[in-house]
């Protein structure tokens, strides 16, 4: 599976968006972090916003590892562009949301795979423009789950790094977007 190619990474800062629409009252302005985001890449950190303010404090957010899916085309949210998105766990009515924690001694930039998958044998993560095109994202999300013992799934095989197995904190049985 080429949709989620890194695995632990760390928030370096993460930031509560403003914004000039302060007039529209359907708009949750501080709703949203930019966060610096090490991937392990060489052009340095990436910025990500994702919508955690409601879930998760920034003191918890800042400094700890998370899983991103990097191949996704930039997105503009409210004037920040975000070069990725956080994966986390949900319960079934979205009041709890928590970011997904890679495997201790997983490193920045270490792709993420389906247990059982060769890395070495592995295709190429799919592009941007090709999860986008063919909708790659919209057919895997659906699939993504926490089993009873918080393990991250897709259609029930473990989502693992060559470190050992992606997981979340708390919540068992949620879906993962």
């Amino acid at each position: 599976m080429g949709w989620a190619n890194r695995g632990r990474e760390r928030v370096l800062e993460a930031a509560r968006t403003r914004s000039p629409f302060l007039s529209l009252p359907l708009l949750s302005l501080h709703s949203l972090y930019v966060e610096q985001v090490d991937l392990g890449e060489a052009t340095g950190p990436r910025t990500i916003v994702s919508g955690l303010v409601k879930f998760v404090d920034k003191e918890t957010l800042e400094g700890r590892s998370v899983v991103a899916l990097c191949n996704l085309k930039p997105r503009n949210m409210r004037g920040v562009k975000s070069d990725g998105m956080l994966l986390c766990a949900s319960n079934a009515d979205h009041t709890a949301v928590e970011p997904l924690d890679p495997p201790a001694g997983a490193a920045p930039g270490d792709r993420v795979l389906l247990a059982g998958v060769d890395a070495d044998a592995a295709p190429a993560p799919a592009t941007a423009n090709q999860v986008a095109k063919k909708k790659i994202w919209e057919g895997v999300q659906p699939k993504l789950a926490t089993t009873a013992g918080r393990v991250a799934t897709w259609e029930g095989v473990e989502l693992v790094t060559a470190a050992g197995a992606v997981t979340c904190a708390t919540l068992a049985g949620g879906s993962i977007s």
